[in-house]
């Protein structure tokens, strides 16, 4: 086959320029022993991904592909590094754990040794932030095709004049995950390491390949950059726009299961995208040029998006599929709850490329799922409470049915990201707050989970009510609302929505015993001042009276 491999060779001749290979050796790559292959074709990546790493193709053409031992993300092994650039900037505690210099070197130094030790490493040179003034160049070094790919996937893709002229990346990813850490290194709690250096601007993997903390690393560097560098707010988000010229912009907060995902796609509105956004002083733009969905329980019905964004380029991660035919098994969950899709933004038909809006938000939706059944489907938000919502990060986790919890657990992650964000949580409050306040933009909480009873008894509000009231919010009749004030909360509740029950908009109408729901909302407002205190030294009286009153 010597014309094939011809052709092979044309292609790996490095294209590296002689600077970025001095680069390269500088680091301490053993140029003569490993052929890297920088932003390699995806059809390329299939092949070797096939080749050595057991991934297959599916019916529809993704490439299925598995991280082995890990299959999430590892919050307890992940590190920052304690040096003099960023120290007095980073929150530091139980989200920001300490990490030494010397023990980064040490485990940089492993993790490079042991890519000198593969026959091929994949290079893949892209962007974070689509404003060409605030993103930053990143460089993802990795052993592993599937890892290549879904970071071409997921960061913003050069065009191959953007990757001739590259240049010095402004941060390093070392992907190692396949080699663990040293559990004797100094610092080390078991054989995973993910740890990032502000001052050297890399990140190190060791011991864990599952992606998303490459796509993570990126958002937790943006967390710190945005805001220190260039003075802007990063946010954990999804963000529309809608259609016609320069239409009005919604930010969607919310954690895991509350609807950011499926309420931001609205084949009505432009998609900005779906997961990490900086809002800047110019507008709102999307950090990643991918979407990372989850796949349980997916379907062409209910999120035909997504469901037909599966196809050539993207990456089924940790999916079982019928060896029969390809097809993937949506529902099976046997290997991991938290399966996942990758794909290229412009996979999604009505996503806005480049993905940027020249106008500030006009609204903010902050989502909540509360399997308690008190807060309402939906409330408008003061400044203040914003902030205080914003902090606290509420939402629910509904009981498991097979480990005998019957009640719901409440979940508060401050900023509706705690894992990932850098800076005290009321350092991004505070930016939030001005900018709400500069640009005179609405704030809204919204409920989408139980109502009439909490979970066991209530039911989950339906999805077409919610979409209701999100399309009442975008139209502007819902500003124009009368309101009337919800106890213990002091939220603001509209009279009516268009194409919503009335009863519904206050759950105290809808419980059938007005005690059990009393005792239900004081206790929800317990566990919210409770969350609150961790909070209090930076976050000033007036946003501390915003929370619930018992």
């Amino acid at each position: 086959m010597p014309h094939g491999r011809h052709g092979h060779d044309e292609y790996e001749g490095n294209q590296f320029l002689g600077q970025e290979l001095k680069l390269f050796s500088q680091a301490g790559f053993d140029l003569d022993r490993i052929h890297i292959k920088r932003n390699a074709p995806i059809a390329s990546l299939y092949e070797d991904a096939i080749l050595n790493e057991g991934a297959v193709i599916s019916s529809s053409g993704a490439l299925i592909n598995f991280s082995g031992k890990k299959t999430g993300r590892s919050p307890k092994d992940k590190r920052i590094v304690y040096e003099d650039s960023s120290k007095d900037d980073v929150w530091w505690g139980p989200v920001n754990i300490k990490m030494d210099e010397h023990t980064f070197e040490i485990n940089r130094e492993r993790a490079i040794d042991y890519l000198n030790t593969r026959e091929n490493v994949y290079v893949f040179d892209g962007f974070a932030g689509w404003d060409p003034k605030y993103r930053i160049k990143v460089r993802v070094i990795a052993s592993r095709a599937y890892h290549a790919l879904f970071m071409h996937n997921m960061l913003i893709r050069p065009t191959p004049e953007e990757l001739e002229n590259f240049g010095e990346p402004d941060f390093i990813i070392y992907n190692a995950g396949q080699f663990p850490a040293n559990r004797f290194t100094t610092g080390m709690t078991s054989t995973t390491s993910v740890e990032v250096n502000f001052k050297r601007m890399e990140m190190v993997i060791l011991g864990t390949e599952y992606a998303g903390e490459m796509k993570k690393g990126i958002f937790s560097v943006m967390h710190y950059l945005q805001p220190v560098k260039f003075g802007q707010l990063s946010l954990h988000s999804s963000a529309n726009q809608a259609k016609g010229d320069n239409g009005d912009v919604t930010l969607f907060f919310g954690l895991s299961g509350t609807g950011k995902t499926t309420l931001s796609a609205d084949p009505n509105r432009l998609l900005i995208g779906d997961d990490e956004h900086v809002w800047s002083d110019t507008g709102v733009f999307n950090i990643e040029g991918g979407c990372y969905a989850k796949t349980i329980n997916l379907s062409a019905e209910k999120e035909p998006e997504i469901f037909n964004a599966i196809k050539f380029g993207s990456i089924l991660e940790n999916v079982v599929y019928n060896p029969a035919d390809r097809v993937p098994d949506y529902d099976d969950v046997s290997i991991t709850e938290n399966t996942r899709c990758a794909y290229p933004i412009e996979y999604i038909p009505n996503a806005k490329i480049p993905c940027i809006a020249d106008r500030q938000p006009s609204n903010i939706i902050m989502l909540t799922c509360d399997a308690f059944g008190v807060l309402p489907p939906v409330s408008r938000l003061t400044p203040e409470q914003a902030q205080y919502h914003f902090v606290a990060g509420y939402t629910s986790k509904t009981p498991g049915t097979e480990d005998g919890i019957v009640e719901p657990s409440p979940t508060f992650s401050t900023c509706y990201g705690q894992p990932f964000i850098i800076l005290h949580p009321g350092r991004y409050a505070k930016m939030l707050a001005e900018r709400m306040e500069k640009n005179k933009v609405d704030c809204w909480l919204i409920n989408t989970g139980w109502t009439g009873g909490k979970f066991g008894t209530g039911k989950r509000c339906p999805l077409k009510y919610t979409r209701a009231i999100v399309d009442a919010i975008h139209n502007g009749s819902l500003a124009k609302a009368e309101f009337e004030n919800f106890p213990v909360f002091n939220l603001s509740i509209p009279k009516a929505v268009e194409g919503v029950p009335s009863e519904i908009l206050d759950p105290a109408k809808v419980w059938p015993s007005k005690d059990a729901f009393n005792a239900e909302i004081q206790k929800l407002g317990g566990m919210f001042q409770k969350a609150f205190s961790k909070y209090e030294d930076a976050i000033t009286a007036d946003v501390k009276n915003a929370g619930p009153i018992l």
